[in-house]
């Protein structure tokens, strides 16, 4: 075997291989132990799946239902390749009775197509849109895991962590955007043994390629817009004109100011929102402002009363948008963490509150336990007791006691 991320050499008996990986997986859900002819690969994402403590007979949860499926998946922008990858993929999944799958970066089916007979079969196991094939709460499958090591692999037979899913061979690579190299997500072919073969993973490889390029043709980086990131990070990046700028914490503060206030505000105004210590002076934001100024160009930012000259697309209006609507997984997706967690301005820390317990409250409501295991293990979320209670409500009762033990950790600590 040369290509490591390739389930099977072509000169291999898929028969014998099954039977020998099959008793392999059993001996390592009840044993914890690896043995041949387990792949590195396979190896590592076994051992995250136990971690994880994802279930081998369990199936993936759906967690967008029709009303969220449809808005989501169309303002993805994966739909955007859509085209090309069915013209590449759909004739060869229909006539091979394979599935072709896209998702999204959480794992999440967007689209599931192909031959009939295999949709409804892999319906018995939640294979459909919707459904959340992520690592963490499926298991080793090569959606989930190509998102999980960033790398097109292939997974075959019982090298699946689920049971279920032991029938199947799949083959699937990452999805990125063009232009930031951020994984959008993956594209899979799924079927039987007749896709345990070098050319599956070679052939998927190839699809998201095309896929990438298609979106580096569509999605051509827009020089007018302004976008403003401050979500997850203390420093601000903002895009405009074509130029990206990382800010100041203090710039990172004026810009979330201003922008959560497009009619503007007055000098004394903005010192109350961005400054605890009465003291500071007029002056001292008056520089801060004209440092601004100079750093964006003239165009951008006006006085009297100070606002941004343009409309600005900000990462936390998003997910506010997105929870005003009940697109909850749609907006926890966009959050990437807390709004400038290191900043001690008196609006960012309100405004960070807010959209914090309004997400939280969201997905506590909702109740989906893949939702809130991606809060509760996140870094800002691990030591949230509300949410810890909530999922360990939410899962199977096997997966409960270590949940619960979390639970009484954490209430420990924080009543002590």
């Amino acid at each position: 075997m040369t290509d490591p991320w390739v389930a099977l050499a072509a000169d291999t008996d898929p028969g014998e291989q099954s039977g020998a990986l099959r008793r392999a997986h059993d001996v390592f859900t009840s044993a914890g132990r690896l043995e041949r002819p387990v792949r590195a690969v396979v190896g590592a994402s076994w051992r995250r799946s136990a971690r994880a403590r994802v279930s081998p007979d369990d199936a993936p949860a759906v967690e967008l239902g029709p009303d969220e499926l449809g808005p989501y998946r169309d303002a993805h922008p994966l739909a955007r390749a859509m085209p090309v990858i069915r013209e590449l993929m759909g004739a060869y999944a229909t006539d091979g009775e394979h599935l072709l799958a896209v998702c999204d970066a959480q794992g999440r089916l967007l689209w599931v197509e192909g031959h009939t007979a295999a949709r409804r079969r892999a319906g018995l196991m939640n294979f459909v849109e919707g459904a959340r094939w992520a690592e963490s709460v499926a298991g080793t499958n090569a959606p989930g895991t190509a998102i999980a090591v960033d790398r097109p692999v292939q997974v075959f037979a019982a090298e699946h962590f689920l049971r279920p899913v032991q029938q199947w061979t799949c083959a699937a690579a990452p999805l990125h955007d063009p232009h930031t190299g951020r994984v959008l997500g993956a594209v899979d072919i799924t079927g039987g043994d007749r896709l345990a073969h070098p050319h599956s993973l070679a052939f998927v490889q190839a699809v998201a390629r095309a896929a990438e390029s298609q979106l580096a043709l569509l999605a051509a980086p827009d020089v007018e817009a302004v976008r403003l990131g401050a979500l997850g990070r203390d420093e601000a990046l903002l895009v405009a004109r074509g130029r990206r700028l990382r800010l100041s914490r203090r710039h990172s503060e004026i810009l979330v100011a201003l922008a959560r206030r497009p009619e503007g505000l007055s000098g004394d105004e903005l010192l109350i929102e961005l400054y605890e210590d009465e003291s500071v002076t007029p002056v001292t934001l008056r520089a801060e402002l004209s440092r601004l100024r100079r750093l964006l160009g003239p165009d951008l930012l006006d006085s009297r009363p100070y606002r941004l000259a343009v409309p600005v697309d900000a990462d936390f209006d998003t997910v506010t948008r997105r929870l005003a609507s009940g697109a909850v997984a749609a907006a926890l997706d966009a959050y990437a963490g807390p709004l400038l967690p290191g900043s001690r301005a008196p609006s960012v820390v309100r405004l960070r509150r807010r959209i914090t317990e309004q997400l939280r409250a969201a997905l506590i409501a909702r109740g989906d336990p893949g939702l809130l295991a991606d809060w509760a293990y996140s870094t800002w979320g691990e030591e949230d007791l509300p949410v810890w209670r909530a999922l360990a409500g939410a899962v199977p009762e096997d997966q409960r006691p270590a949940l619960l033990a979390r639970v009484r950790s954490l209430d420990a600590e924080q009543r002590g």
